[in-house]
């Protein structure tokens, strides 16, 4: 299947989707192999554990966030990053609002 976006994209013409209690999410550029996907939690919005095939790189774009990955935390600031390894269970937990940018290869199917 062919996914893909523009190659110039505007964040002011892209929806924001809740997902949760204080969570929502922006999907931006995508096409079969890489997603960018920005979420902006408030504080106190939990990110709960679960894992996916997918490789996850996350930039902590500002907040500050208590991540788990594979029972081991830190906590996360503006600046900071994680990468979620297939099949890891991973979460967080939002202990000053922010926000997130994840990029997901393959892309994540299911947000679409």
């Amino acid at each position: 299947m062919k996914y893909t976006t523009d190659t110039l994209i505007k964040s002011s013409e892209q929806e924001w989707e809740e997902v949760g209690p204080g969570i929502r999410r922006k999907i931006t550029g995508y096409n079969d192999d890489l997603m960018m996907v920005l979420v902006q939690f408030e504080e106190g919005g939990i990110g709960e554990a679960h894992s996916h095939v997918h490789s996850q790189s996350t930039y902590v774009a500002s907040g500050v966030f208590e991540v788990t990955i594979d029972g081991k935390m830190k906590l996360l600031q503006q600046g900071d990053c994680f990468l979620a390894p297939p099949n890891q269970v991973h979460g967080v937990v939002c202990k000053a609002a922010g926000l997130l940018i994840d990029v997901f290869n393959p892309i994540r199917e299911d947000f679409l």
